[in-house]
């Protein structure tokens, strides 16, 4: 067999691709699902793996009206690389310091109160009036005023923007099930929110922004748009219901493209454990390649013996146990070398596995293969306007 290595891309053995293109795509389907309503692109977590400032940008040049992050050191971020559009962080710790996010027009999701009265006295400090969305907790039972705490919280904002410490510009919750979309908590969810939201009608509010869709509700309930649909994975073209129907039935191109370059191929013969505690043996003469990428960088080790992946046009599947920092995989005769291209998940379009092959694969969901991509991987953007 042929040993000698082919160019490694960029020196590196193995990447995250990601198509800004498909970006700004996937938003303006998601706004056509969306109709009148806003659309706020989330780009927590690193923007699901996809890359916080590159895919926020791609996002707004798709039509994004609005970001959403988890944790306020994201806002923060996508400020200081200059993104001015409408920011909303929704997830804080009590002793979190609200002054650097007052300061610049970041709005708060609040679900409690002690939040907004921390949030106000920042802005006593700061001079400037917080901007804050109010966050309703509807039946899932996780983030947000829930019951009897909720017109604690409704009575608490009021008396802040009574003093000019606070302004109410939104109110939010979050589905349950909304990849289920037949539920009956979907409807149930919607007539609560709807109480919510009238009221802080009620108290005065003058609301800018109401929403409690996610991307399976914005794709398959258009009637719980309201104002503004909260779109995440579907932002970066994977499916939230994949029961329902993959990506192309939705209009949907996955960004995220995973390779990595073979390192050493070698033929061994029937009968060759492969890997830490041999859990694969060789049921005949083969090939092994050895592919450098592992759980360090984001490859579930559950993909053991079950991680599809595609080499030369044709898919295989983890041989044994995935290492830390790389997996094998039995290629038969095949005629591979070193430097030769794996794809771990892709779009699809060349038949190479997508992210909800692995889920399924490992028993999780497409939401957590791309988020759990390493940064020791480095993303590759593919921007058309660069071309």
């Amino acid at each position: 067999m042929n040993d000698q290595p082919s160019a490694l891309p960029g020196g590196v053995p193995a990447r995250v691709i990601v198509d800004l293109d498909a970006i700004a795509h996937n938003v303006g389907v998601l706004q056509q699902h969306a109709g009148d309503a806003m659309v706020m692109a989330v780009v927590k977590g690193d923007a699901y793996g996809h890359g916080l400032v590159p895919s926020a940008r791609a996002a707004l040049r798709g039509g994004a009206h609005w970001l959403g992050v988890a944790q306020l050191q994201e806002a923060l971020a996508l400020r200081g690389a200059g993104v001015t559009a409408p920011v909303l962080s929704w997830l804080h710790a009590p002793g979190m310091d609200f002054t650097q996010a007052i300061t610049a027009d970041i709005d708060l999701g609040v679900p409690a109160v002690w939040e907004i009265d921390a949030i106000a006295a920042a802005a006593r400090e700061t001079g400037k009036t917080a901007r804050v969305q109010l966050k309703v907790d509807t039946g899932l039972a996780r983030n947000g005023a829930f019951g009897p705490d909720w017109p604690l919280l409704v009575d608490a904002a009021r008396r802040h923007v009574a003093d000019g410490t606070i302004a109410v510009t939104g109110v939010f919750t979050h589905f349950a099930f909304a990849d289920a979309p037949h539920h009956p908590s979907v409807q149930a969810q919607q007539v609560r929110f709807a109480d919510a939201v009238r009221d802080c009608e009620r108290a005065g509010f003058d609301l800018e922004v109401r929403h409690m869709s996610n991307s399976a509700a914005t794709l398959t309930t258009p009637q719980a748009a309201f104002d503004m649909v909260r779109p995440g994975l579907a932002v970066y073209g994977l499916s939230p219901v994949p029961d329902i129907g993959g990506p192309s039935r939705f209009g949907l191109v996955p960004a995220m493209t995973v390779t990595a370059n073979v390192t050493v191929t070698k033929r061994v013969p029937i009968g060759q454990g492969v890997s830490y505690g041999h859990t694969y043996v060789t049921p005949r003469e083969t090939t092994l390649i050895d592919v450098p990428c592992g759980y360090a960088d984001g490859v579930p080790r559950a993909a053991s013996s079950k991680g599809p992946v595609q080499v030369g046009g044709r898919q295989f599947t983890v041989a044994g146990r995935v290492c830390m920092d790389q997996f094998v995989v039995d290629v038969g005769d095949l005629p591979v070398q070193a430097g030769d291209e794996v794809v771990l998940f892709g779009n699809g379009a060349n038949g190479e596995p997508m992210a909800q092959d692995w889920a399924a694969a490992t028993d999780t969901i497409s939401y957590e293969i791309v988020a759990r991509m390493s940064s020791r991987l480095p993303r590759i953007y593919l921007d058309s306007r660069e071309r």
